[in-house]
């Protein structure tokens, strides 16, 4: 194993953009054991009074997510909110469609605020526009953010919940683009109900910020005309674009696989531009964002169908290591897109295509969970236009991309740095120099690293420990410098004050 070189240059007047705590968001839907058995299990010896699991809460607080969206997915093109609020003991059991499982609707809209609130998160909530109705969406506004006094806010009342939730942040349906979709649309279609929609929420709450559906992936054939119709139809009554993307390694090619993010950077860049060329062709003052609220890797674990059972075990993804440097490598790209890119959901955060995995008693977190943990919870404040000398390694599907994959953050108020690197090289070391070129700090405070030797190693309940972050030391840096090794396979972050 040979040795190689790079530097890292960083200057805290070159910027991208402001951070936005709404990029460590995660992502809760009803399907498989996500809600039922993981967020929510009365007959775990760990169930709170409200039937939640304390250690599902303690795990979902280290990865520290400000925003948690729901109930779906494709679940909500079929979902009737009012099945999920009221007495428990009188709500329906109904087949859910989207995935073929039993929904008890025991867990519903009171309960997931519930949950937001234990976690100290804001909800991000879905209105079915599939087989639901402009005025089903009007009216879960009303209930949760309307003052006592009308139908539905009073309905709330009589629930146990008599203050308005407040909810600001709101799905105008789910992957609306794709033909599997529950009331599939056509994209001009689909732009003429989302507007609608959007009319009467703001009707009910004008604070609310709702979120249009664009293209369910770069792969879409109808991407990124779809993004630009339903954009044109009513970006004047809309605040974010979604984007949903998901990644994997079908083929065996770990180099090409460990480059994904040149693809992740490609999808936000398309519709970066189509989100410019819509405000210049309507002339228009108002901004629209990006929500990228459906990321994750996914492609082991195909089964999606419950065969109606009630909380079946569907893609229950088993993530390695590889998996958790895309990962890593994708919040990077959230980090070097933030002046566009305002939120983000893990999709899913229990279970399903998740970080933490359960049994009944048991809980495991898997390989992704930790530069999730990592990166939401040390990224603050700016993020910095960074500057590398680097390496290259070749790849297939991309061509020669850079060695390294970083990105950083330096916040003002508290004079806070951080460093986000990966190593893509699958076999070579990498000595790198941090150097800082203008506002300097006393001393790197920890390095902290996650790394392996084999790409497929993942955890296990039986070895929970076989891909975990391990905190390095740190100390003074030599002038303006610090340096410090990079092993392959690893993503290094470096904290300092």
């Amino acid at each position: 194993m040979t040795t190689l070189s790079a530097q890292v240059y960083l200057d805290t007047k070159r910027t991208i953009g402001e951070i936005s705590p709404l990029l460590f968001g995660g992502f809760a839907e009803h399907m498989g054991r996500c809600i039922y058995e993981g967020i929510y299990d009365p007959q775990s010896p760990h169930a709170d009074e409200l039937g939640l699991r304390r250690d599902v809460l303690a795990a979902l607080r280290e990865l520290n997510f400000r925003i948690i969206r729901y109930p779906g997915g494709n679940f909500l093109s079929g979902y009737r909110w009012l099945d999920g609020v009221g007495p428990r003991e009188q709500r329906p059991i109904r087949r859910d469609m989207a995935w073929r499982s039993i929904e008890t609707n025991q867990f519903g809209t009171d309960e997931f605020m519930a949950f937001c609130q234990r976690l100290d998160v804001l909800p991000m909530l879905g209105v079915n526009l599939g087989t639901g109705t402009i005025a089903d969406a009007a009216n879960l506004v009303e209930y949760c953010n309307g003052a006592p006094g009308s139908y539905y806010a009073d309905m709330r009342v009589a629930n146990g919940h008599p203050d308005p939730y407040n909810v600001q942040y709101w799905c105008l349906g789910n992957e609306m683009d794709g033909p599997w979709q529950i009331g599939h649309l056509d994209m001009d279609e689909y732009g003429r109900k989302a507007r609608e929609a959007a009319k009467v929420m703001k009707y009910q709450d004008p604070t609310v910020k709702l979120v249009v559906c664009g293209s369910s992936s770069a792969h879409m054939p109808t991407y990124p005309e779809w993004d630009r119709v339903a954009l044109e139809t009513c970006w004047e009554q809309v605040d974010y674009l979604s984007m949903h993307y998901y990644a994997g390694n079908r083929d065996g090619d770990t180099a090409s696989y460990l480059a994904q993010a040149v693809q992740f950077e490609s999808y936000v860049d398309t519709l970066a531009g189509t989100l410019r060329y819509v405000k210049g062709k309507l002339r228009s003052r108002h901004n629209v964002f990006l929500s990228w609220d459906e990321w994750n890797v996914w492609y082991k674990n195909q089964q999606m169908d419950g065969q109606w059972t009630r909380a079946p075990h569907l893609i229950e993804e088993v993530y390695n290591l590889e998996d958790a440097l895309v990962v890593a490598q994708w919040l990077n790209v959230f980090l070097r897109k933030c002046d566009v890119l305002k939120i983000a959901c893990l999709a899913q955060i229990v279970n399903v295509i998740a970080p933490i995995l359960t049994t009944t008693d048991r809980l495991l977190k898997q390989t992704i969970f930790y530069p999730v943990a990592l990166v939401s919870n040390l990224a603050r404040g700016q993020s910095l236009s960074v500057a590398t000398k680097t390496p290259v390694v070749n790849t297939q599907q991309f061509g020669d991309v850079p060695m390294l994959d970083v990105s950083a953050s330096y916040d003002p108020e508290t004079g806070r740095h951080a460093v986000f690197v990966v190593n893509r090289s699958q076999t070579e070391a990498v000595v790198t120099d941090v150097i800082w070129q203008d506002v300097t700090p006393s001393q790197v405070n920890a390095v902290h690293q996650i790394a392996g030797t084999d790409v497929k190693a993942v955890n296990t309940f039986e070895r929970p420990d076989g891909v975990v972050s391990r905190q390095l030391a740190g100390g003074p840096l030599d002038g303006n410098k610090f340096s410090l090794r990079l092993p392959p396979l690893s993503f290094t972050v470096l904290s300092a004050a």
